[in-house]
């Protein structure tokens, strides 16, 4: 299928597209203030002078990019960032976040006419994709402007390089768009070359250049009065099934420690009515944050059903289990909490980021597990060994700030196709 076909498709199935839209905006998964921004319709005016446009799918995309863009903002000061992504959550972070001269929108849906209205509003010097969402219509548009454009920490996992394989005549054109390709791993590199990237090179993970998630002192305060000197550990990030098996490690554990407290904090804040229905029909005490329901001393989960703060639930646990390893969704990302001084737990399936996941088992700094009781005998060991979870911790943490100087090399990547001065296609 080539883009001649698919843009066919995506105008045949326009109509379909808005509905299913509308229908995500009642069921509150859009932004009702800013959802014509989804239609390609800017939400604001385009800065005068040059442009700069970063696009990444969700919250991880868009906090991994940020030191890059600040050094990008840095270097000219004549230069605008926009920066695009496709969810709530996203757009609310980088809300507190953006440096100055960065603009946030969402990214509009893959329809002709939304991504043609988008364009022909920012006419953006530059494009810079980021790990691996990748929107036919608009990558096509963009080329046929003439906009230079690069995928930067990119990012292609063993599953998705075996379907491509059997679409190349629709991947490579699509990757072939881009100028040139910096991948986050090597078998990244490896993957995206074989699949038709012209030019692919590997610097190391931006994720690994990120600043460490914030937190507000104030919450962060009130919560870790309320938990006091209970054993705490914290589940993060966890995924439909996940849920089940931490309660089962809970139960295990708790004649073993009094007070147990566990944190659980799916990566989906909207699931958190099903789930803590699921674990108090195992008799668990459940209290939400969504609700702001306070943690009492026959609190046995605290559900943080909330957006934005992993920042926060990484500084009240000193043992982390990271979610979406225990079923096949991939895993999440280690970083994060690795830098806010977290022993590491995951299970088996970590191939969203094998190098990292591997670092960090190398270093010492994580242990792998397979399900309920191998996560309660690791969680068991950490809580009675505080020498052990800090050794751990302190060694994730070495491993992640390993490839501190990525950013530097993408930037030197970059300077290339930067925009100069009296490139600014506003006045196109």
């Amino acid at each position: 299928m080539n883009h001649a076909i698919y843009r066919w498709i995506t105008i045949l199935l326009g109509p379909f597209v808005t509905w299913y839209l509308g229908r995500r905006l009642r069921r509150g998964k859009e932004d009702p203030v800013r959802f014509k921004e989804r239609l390609g319709q800017p939400g604001q005016a385009r800065p005068t002078g040059r442009l700069v446009w970063v696009h990444g799918a969700s919250v991880g995309e868009m906090i991994s990019i940020l030191p890059l863009v600040e050094r990008i903002l840095h270097r000219d000061a004549g230069l605008h960032v926009l920066m695009t992504s496709g969810t709530v959550t996203s757009a609310r972070i980088m809300a507190d976040r953006l440096p100055k001269r960065a603009i946030h929108q969402y990214v509009p849906v893959d329809l002709p006419s939304n991504t043609a209205r988008f364009l022909e509003h920012w006419r953006p010097d530059l494009a810079l994709w980021v790990e691996s969402e990748l929107w036919p219509n608009l990558i096509h548009q963009t080329r046929a402007r003439g906009v230079p454009m690069a995928l930067i920490n990119a990012r292609m996992s063993e599953t998705s390089f075996r379907r491509w394989r059997r679409l190349p005549f629709f991947i490579k054109p699509l990757l072939q768009s881009f100028q040139f390709c910096i991948a986050q791993s090597a078998p990244d590199a490896g993957r995206l070359a074989t699949l038709g990237v012209q030019s692919v090179s590997f610097h190391g993970n931006l994720k690994a250049a990120s600043p460490p998630l914030a937190a507000d002192p104030r919450d962060l305060h009130i919560l870790k009065t309320a938990i006091g000197r209970r054993p705490v550990w914290l589940a993060a990030s966890t995924h439909p099934g996940e849920e089940a098996m931490v309660a089962a490690a809970h139960q295990k554990l708790s004649p073993h420690f009094p007070g147990l407290l566990t944190i659980v904090v799916p990566r989906h804040a909207v699931r958190g009515e099903e789930i803590a229905a699921e674990l108090e029909g195992r008799g668990l005490a459940v209290v939400r944050r969504s609700l702001e329901q306070p943690i009492d001393g026959k609190t046995d989960i605290y559900l943080g059903d909330s957006m934005g703060e992993m920042g926060l639930y990484y500084r009240l646990a000193p043992i982390v289990f990271i979610g979406g390893s225990l079923v096949e969704h991939g895993g999440q990302n280690p970083l994060e909490a690795a830098r806010l001084d977290c022993a590491l737990l995951f299970g088996p399936h970590m191939f969203n980021f094998t190098e990292q996941a591997a670092a960090m088992i190398e270093a010492g700094g994580a242990v792998q597990v397979s399900g309920a009781d191998s996560l309660a005998d690791q969680v068991r060991i950490l809580l009675a060994d505080g020498q052990e979870a800090g050794r751990r911790a302190k060694a994730a943490a070495l491993a992640a700030d390993d490839g501190r100087d990525v950013v530097a090399a993408v930037l030197r990547q970059l300077a290339p196709v930067l925009p100069e001065r009296g490139s600014d296609r506003a006045s196109a």
